[in-house]
């Protein structure tokens, strides 16, 4: 039995940190039941519903711990009882959401607070309950979600990986064949010291060149059939390898969109394929002054122009950030990453979860 029935952990958690998980982590080991109730702001960047599946994923092992997300928009002020009112009110009817989702409305009161905070003596008096203060120094981890937003990277040890995950920035190099996709986001990946996630479709191409020869010892690139299920398993591996890094950055060669792209050139038609996590920028590699380069793998040098073309119309066509790189192509593919990577944290993001 454990020393309290029913636990509330209150906050922005704007974004979640390790002083946020030692927070829920300790209500936790002394409570039988923990609410987590993430209250954002409409005018906040970083979406409540990441915060929210962000704290699932980290606490999903926690017993006894549910995690609650609502909107609150009333302005602070910890000296006005009218304030206070409508802040309690507020929480209350969150704490019944989650008895209600239980099963068991009758058991929404909490009668313990657990917070790093000096209000918490207030809250927790105003909702008839017990407070436990936990490492209002910052002392266990000493960080904030202010110095979060404000320098990530310098505080990216602070995260979990789901909020890692969520916040990194995510830019992907695509173009047509041979128009130094490979070699630009290598630069990209080895000047920023990021992550580097190559090309899966080259890989699955020569997995199926292997099995090919199974068959027939004779078979080559040009003679392999392609099937849908080909550019499902690419653009799904390929998003898996990139969604695994949990570093600031992530620079990929292509992703589950570009195999989109690649499958109307090899099908005939655009394959309806998920596309997963959005990234922050795509770099797109115009083919125009670039060699064709034959190296054994490559049938598509007529039809490079068609494929740039289809590139800038789907890119356009999605509404997400995007560069065409022609002259220069390093130069400018690192100044628009280092314009990315100098934006403040809680921008947020439009799809991540």
């Amino acid at each position: 039995m454990k020393e309290f029935d029913h636990a509330l952990v209150l906050g922005k958690f704007y974004p979640p940190h390790n002083g946020h998980h030692h927070l829920i982590e300790t209500a936790a080991s002394r409570s039988e039941r923990t609410t987590v109730t993430v209250l954002a702001a409409s005018h906040e960047t970083i979406p409540l519903d990441h915060r929210v599946r962000w704290l699932t994923e980290t606490h999903r092992a926690t017993p006894g711990v549910r995690i609650i997300g609502d909107l609150d928009d009333h302005p602070m002020d910890f000296d006005s009882d009218e304030i206070w009112d409508l802040h309690v009110a507020l929480t209350r009817a969150v704490l019944a959401r989650r008895a209600i989702a239980d099963g068991e409305p009758s058991r929404a009161r909490v009668d313990v607070v657990f917070s790093s905070e000096k209000y918490g003596d207030e809250l927790a008096r105003r909702l008839g309950a017990q407070h436990v203060l936990v490492d209002l120094d910052r002392l266990t981890h000493q960080v904030s979600g202010t110095a979060l937003r404000t320098d990530p990277v310098a505080n990216w040890h602070h995260l979990a990986p789901a909020t890692q995950r969520g916040l990194g920035r995510k830019v992907v190099v695509v173009g047509a064949e041979s128009t130094g996709t490979t070699t630009l986001s290598r630069q990209l990946a080895d000047h920023f010291g990021a992550p580097w996630i190559p090309e899966y479709g080259r890989e699955h191409t020569e997995h199926k060149l292997t099995a090919a020869r199974a068959f027939d010892p004779e078979a080559t690139v040009d003679g392999l059939v392609w099937t849908l299920g080909d550019f499902e398993d690419v653009a799904h591996e390929q998003e898996r390898r990139i969604q695994a890094e949990t570093a600031p950055l992530v620079i990929a060669d292509n992703d589950a969109f570009a195999a989109t792209v690649w499958g109307e050139r090899y099908l005939g038609f655009r394959p309806e394929l998920p596309l997963g996590t959005e990234p922050d920028l795509y770099l797109l590699t115009d083919h125009a002054g670039v060699p064709f380069e034959q190296d054994g793998w490559r049938d598509g040098e007529h039809l490079r122009e068609w494929m740039t073309g289809l590139f800038e119309r789907e890119l356009t066509k999605r509404g997400v950030p995007w560069l065409k790189l022609t002259e220069d192509r390093f130069a400018a593919g690192r100044t628009a990453v280092e314009h990315l990577m100098g934006q403040d944290v809680a921008r947020g993001s439009r799809s991540r979860a």
